[in-house]
């Protein structure tokens, strides 16, 4: 049964998840918004001592938060970029959203070398996540929703927070089509599904359905 560490990183408080198989000792790295030694030595550390090996990387959505650790994932583990080809301009916009936050720190573009489609199996080990198209913060995000864990969960990056949603004013963005790709696929999904979004605390797919102001 796969498990779920999370990191929080400083870059907008990011939440970086590393998802393994503690049979397999196979893990994907899931958004890794690291920019600094610390924080990059922070997951190494988890890995090496859970002895796992690292056979995906993967990004929701290529916005430079859950995107800039891509490079150091390359180097220390010979990781590729898996993520949905329509946000493939948000990958190339990285270098330039870096500057405009005046961050400091190296930000490649972030190049797609396995494009994820809806429906799409991620086998992790004995387990798997499987790709949910949900655009609206941005044409290509997806969820990763895994059906096997006891409850279910859901890494949802930046579309539905506790008592929240994501923003809609960036490139790509937009309202509409984010509440339809909530409404008609994550509300689908078992009421106990516990919900990791890209930033904040956990909570539960009913707790939204009750409780998100934005979703009644």
């Amino acid at each position: 049964m796969l498990k779920v560490a999370i990191f929080q990183f400083q870059l907008f408080g990011i939440n970086t998840y590393v998802v393994w198989d503690p049979v397999q000792h196979e893990c994907a790295v899931i958004d890794p918004g690291i920019i600094d030694g610390q924080e990059r030595e922070a997951l190494k550390r988890f890995i090496n001592r859970e002895g796992l090996k690292v056979t995906h990387l993967i990004n929701t959505h290529l916005h430079i938060d859950h995107a800039i650790g891509n490079r150091a994932m390359n180097e220390d583990y010979g990781a590729v970029l898996e993520a949905h080809p329509d946000d493939a301009f948000l990958g190339k916009m990285i270098p330039a959203q870096s500057a405009a936050f005046s961050l400091g720190v190296r930000a490649d573009e972030a190049e797609i070398s396995i494009p994820l489609k809806e429906g799409d199996i991620i086998k992790i080990g004995e387990g798997e996540l499987k790709v949910i198209h949900v655009p609206g913060h941005s044409p290509g995000h997806i969820a990763l929703y895994c059906a096997d864990a006891t409850p279910p969960f859901l890494i949802a990056g930046d579309v539905l927070f506790q008592r929240s949603i994501g923003r809609t004013d960036l490139p790509g963005g937009d309202f509409q089509t984010l509440i339809s790709s909530i409404k008609e696929k994550l509300f689908k999904l078992p009421d106990e599904t516990v919900v990791y979004p890209g930033h904040g605390p956990s909570t539960t797919i009913g707790e939204e359905k009750r409780e998100n102001p934005y979703l009644r």
